[in-house]
């Protein structure tokens, strides 16, 4: 039988407004997602929200504002609630009580779905699966991040932007090695991984993180702790949920981690690869798809790693497009800081059941569970919109089961060890080396995001990315003054 989801609240909009009225709620937030990934809100009194809003909408979304949104003469959008996100806002309780809701994104003068909500795309995938027999998928993200005490702007004329006189930051924090105060809490390069106060210095803001997010956002919390890296690098896990709702609760997590930093005068970072020299922030997505109750995944009688004929297929589709993939789960310049040798972060296109060098991992903790059988792909980083990174691997894993795509065998041991001739009979590719690099794979393999990915969704995204590639190149980097002053 399938595991038991995470409860989401969900109610009518007559119990919901009911629910807002006794608690005396003043304002409501409602949250939308852009489509790279940023969470947006506009603040109304409780007075504006009837029960039609639940399903007609709020007309209060300009969507030629937005990135990727509408065009100016086609801008009047609106958002309509999701009863069963309701949640409360704990923080400013100067403005009276504050509620919120994460909405789906809707044309204006219809009450037609827009193609270009990630949410929506997100809900479409959910169709697709259903279509094609899995009337349930189980998705946990595992999300990392830094909480620094500064980040600091070397002073320049011009400013970050434009740079044309230099620029550059300056990250501080009390563990790491540069830091100019007492040594007594320092963390090493690479050995952050599981430390205890006072080497691991925020342990009681997570635990704040984490309390807020079971109290107010109605979570349930699996674990936190202290990652590798120095600097406070961190990771939240939450309990597995269905693909929209865990979807949410990421962007959420995300929402709490910055302003529970800022709150205590620091800076939430998940930005992948803030630091030389040590490891970066991943997200980890775990995944399993479910049929009449059933693990999809699971068949006890295989004898590498309890794996299914499914599963496999599965597998095969997550590697056949994980280049394209790329665009999507590591989808800013700095995610490719990240995708290095030498620093736990996937580089190669591969499959194992323990393997941490794979960019496709099947975890293996114990034998006979079913609904502990799951793949857990290692590529996506928190920059990633959660909805679209969701959205896409199962439609890369639908694409594998539907095509049948049998993957290569696994491979057992550390592929940075390997030799290049050794990956290549291992039939071992590699990730792409930059976001160009990524958006050309894309490009050239994007039907298997057809079925919910609109076509002018993927051109908006792709065009983007693509300026966003090229601001970062016609840029000078502090490393070239070093490296070539002298040529």
């Amino acid at each position: 039988m399938a595991p038991q989801r995470a409860k989401s609240g969900a109610t009518s909009p007559t119990a919901t407004l009911e629910k807002l009225k006794a608690d005396k709620v003043r304002w409501v937030q409602l949250f939308y997602t852009d489509v790279l990934g940023g969470y947006n809100l506009v603040s109304v009194p409780t007075a504006t929200l009837d029960e039609d809003s639940f399903d007609s909408g709020v007309p209060k979304l300009d969507g030629s504002s937005v990135r990727g949104f509408q065009e100016i003469y086609e801008s009047d959008m609106n958002l309509v609630p999701d009863a069963s996100t309701l949640a409360t806002i704990p923080w400013d309780p100067e403005t009276g009580g504050t509620a919120r809701f994460i909405c789906d994104v809707r044309l204006g003068g219809s009450k037609e779905s827009y193609a270009h909500d990630p949410r929506y795309v997100a809900r479409k995938t959910e169709r697709v699966l259903a279509d094609a027999g899995y009337d349930c998928s189980y998705w946990g993200p595992e999300v990392e991040f830094f909480v620094f005490d500064s980040i600091e702007l070397i002073p320049s004329p011009a400013g970050v932007r434009d740079a044309w006189a230099g620029a550059g930051y300056l990250v501080n924090h009390s563990e790491s090695p540069w830091h100019g105060g007492p040594v007594t809490g320092t963390v090493r390069f690479k050995e952050g991984y599981h430390r205890t106060p006072p080497h691991d210095s925020l342990m009681a803001v997570r635990a704040e993180m984490c309390n807020i997010l079971a109290d107010n956002f109605h979570m349930t919390l699996d674990a936190h702790h202290h990652e590798v890296a120095t600097a406070s690098q961190s990771e939240i896990n939450i309990k597995f949920d269905e693909l929209v709702p865990m979807a949410d609760h990421i962007q959420d997590l995300r929402y709490v981690i910055r302003n529970v930093a800022r709150r205590h005068g620091m800076i939430g970072c998940l930005m992948p690869k803030p630091i030389y020299g040590d490891n970066a922030i991943g997200m980890h997505t775990n995944q399993s798809l479910w049929s009449k109750g059933k693990a999809a995944f699971y068949d006890a009688s295989d004898p590498y790693a309890e794996l299914s004929q499914t599963c496999r297929y599965y597998v095969g589709g997550l590697l056949e497009h994980a280049r394209a993939m790329c665009a999507i789960t590591n989808p800013i310049t700095n995610s490719y800081r990240r995708l290095v040798p030498g620093y736990e972060a996937p580089v190669f296109i591969a499959w194992s059941k323990a393997n941490r060098s794979a960019n496709v991992r099947i975890p293996f903790y114990h034998k006979g569970r079913p609904a502990a059988k799951r793949v857990e792909y290692r590529t996506p980083d928190s920059a990633a919109n959660i909805y679209l990174t969701e959205a896409a691997l199962a439609l890369a894993g639908l694409d594998g089961i539907r095509r049948k795509i049998e993957p290569p065998p696994p491979v057992d041991e550390n592929i940075y060890h390997l030799t290049k001739g050794k990956r290549k009979e291992l039939q071992i590719r590699e990730l792409p080396g930059s976001l160009g690099e990524a958006l050309d794979c894309l490009e050239s393999d994007r039907d298997f995001l057809k079925p919910a990915f609109a076509s002018s969704l993927l051109d908006v995204y792709i065009e983007i990315k693509r300026q966003e590639q090229l601001e970062l190149n016609l840029r000078p980097h502090p490393y070239e003054f070093y490296r070539y002053m002298d040529v």
